[in-house]
Parts: C-alpha cells; structure tokens; sequence
C-alpha cells in the first residue's frame, strides 16, 4: 500500500475519465436573443444539429484505494461516464456548449458522491446547412446539413463539491480552428538582424495565419447562456477576427491579435480575459519578379513554423483608451 507520510495530498494528481465521446442531438433548444454587433451578422443558431466532442475528468479521494490497492469498489466505470453522457445529451434544454457541459456535470456530481470535482470540456462539431431549389430560388435545406471544416466552439468547465454546493470553480470558452489568408497589405520588417538572420524583410506578403481564441467571463454563470444578451457566441469572435485581419494593415501576427484581443473585449463588457495560440502558415514566394497586379505564385511553407501565444485583459483595453 502507498504511504502518504511523506507526501502531501495536495499535490497529488488523481483523475480518470472518458475522452473523444462524440454525441450529436437533433432539434436541440436554439439559441435566440444574442446581442448583434458590427462585425457580425450573427443572431442566433437554430440548433437542429447540435455535435459536441466531450471529455469528462473526474476527481475525488474516494478513488485512491483504486489506484492503490487496485480496489474498483467506487470506481465509475469510463464505459459508464460515455453512458451518461449520452443520455444526459437527450435531457439537456439548454442551447449552448458550455450549458450542457455544466448540465452533465453537475448531474454526475449529483449522481455519484465519491466525485469531489468534474472537468468537461468539449469541441462543438459544427454543420452547415446546405442549399436547395424552391420555386426558382436556393434557399437553406431544414433537412441536409454538410459537415464542415469551419472553426468550432469550444469551453471547458471545471465544476467542484462546495460548502455552497455543486459551483463552477474555472471556466473557459472558445472557438478553434481559424485559419486565414490575406493576400496583401502585410509586412514583416524591423526584426532583428544579425549573423542568424537569413529572413529577407517583406513589404507586402501574403499572410496565412491559424488561430485558437480563448476568453473568461467575470461571471462564469453568464458563460451558460441563460441570458443570451450576455452570451459571446464563437461565431461572433470568429467574424471580429475577419474584419480586423482585413481592416489592419498588418506588420506582425503579434500586432494582429493585440488588435483583435482590443476588439473582442470592447465589444464584450462581459468578458474578463482573452487569450490566443497562433500559428503562422504563410507561404513562400517561388519567383523573384512579382505578376502585374499584386500577382504571386506561392507554396506551403515547410517545417517548422512559427507561432505566438499572448493574453490579455480589461486593463489592455484601459490603457489604449487612455
């Protein structure tokens, strides 16, 4: 048996769980009454197909005899939290990710009282809806939707056993997979130079960059969506990015998602913090002479790549204002 004599509980990493539990919902709850803004024409998701890629992780000093004595008496079986979650998929009225991510786990909080801590996270699987003839028209099917490559919510919630009950003690939401491409009006100059430097400075290139948003609330309730005044849907930061990616004319990634970040929290009273993983894919010119008219002829980069992590919060935005 393990002795804890000279090891502290606290430290101790101990979780389990189900991961990659894809579960799709038909006419789940739409999402209506989102607050518009100018970059976006965004107001609402009808919700007919609703995907979700989840992840349970479960926690609790209950489950230690399994890891230590090899004792399942009050192990949940993983095959059992997939279960789960796909019943509770059916019983969720809710219209948002991180609302059925709080709904499921909260119910096996609830459910089963060896489980101190739960955290779910989850990719949206997001559809398009596809386009068909009627009376001389294309109008958007109720019935086909494409699967789709665009990028996807995301959130993550952890959900803990409190004095005040079942309490959301961290929370993030997100959207994953942005890649975009301008094909002009970007420089990269005034880096330095020196005996490693083999970068030639550019002018005007052509800039295709990947992007992972993340932000917090000041209130993780309001990340639920129950009030969708205050919900931030992940379409509406994607379509920000758009605009100020072609707004901007952008000297470096850096800079870009500084201004994005700007953007998202002036837009978004709501929000406490934004935080970014970008990815920078831009591709090689192969002639030396430009075509007329901005013309290029360009190629994938090749490995590796760079990339740029940065956070910010409401004070960023304050001092800008000043």
């Amino acid at each position: 048996m393990i002795s804890d004599e000279n090891s502290s509980t606290d430290d101790r990493t101990m979780n389990y769980g189900k991961e990659n539990v894809s579960v799709y919902r038909t006419y789940a709850t739409p999402l209506k009454g989102v607050r518009t803004i100018p970059e976006s024409t965004f107001d609402g998701r009808e919700n007919i197909l609703f995907g979700a890629d989840i992840r349970m992780q479960v926690e609790g000093e209950d489950f230690l005899p399994s890891f230590s004595d090899g004792d399942n008496s009050m192990v949940v079986a993983t095959d059992s939290m997939k279960n789960f979650i796909y019943h509770h998929m059916g019983e969720y009225d809710g219209a948002t990710l991180e609302g059925l991510l709080e709904y499921i786990g909260s119910e096996i909080l609830d459910t089963y009282s060896q489980m101190e801590a739960v955290t779910m996270s989850a990719d949206q699987l997001p559809f398009d809806k596809t386009e068909v003839p009627d009376d001389g028209e294309f109008t958007p099917s109720e019935l086909v939707f494409g699967v789709s490559d665009s990028p996807s919510g995301y959130a993550e919630l952890r959900i803990d056993e409190t004095n005040a009950g079942i309490t959301i003690t961290e929370h993030t939401s997100g959207v994953t997979g942005i890649e975009l491409v301008k094909v002009k009006d970007n420089s990269f100059t005034g880096y330095v130079q020196d005996e490693y430097t083999t970068l030639p400075e550019r002018e005007n290139r052509t800039l295709y960059v990947g992007l992972d948003i993340f932000w917090t609330y000041d209130n993780a309730e309001t990340a639920l969506g129950s009030d969708p005044e205050a919900y931030v849907p992940a379409e509406q930061v994607s379509d920000i990015v758009q605009v100020v990616f072609d707004d901007m004319d952008v000297n470096s990634i850096q800079e870009l998602i500084y201004q994005i970040g700007q953007r998202i929290l002036k837009r978004f009273s709501q929000l406490n913090s934004v935080r970014f993983e970008a990815n920078n894919r831009t591709w090689i010119g192969v002639r030396d002479d430009d075509l007329d008219d901005d013309g290029k002829v360009l190629r994938e980069p090749p490995a590796p790549t760079g990339f740029q992590q940065f956070s910010m919060d409401r004070s960023d935005l304050e001092r800008s204002e000043k």
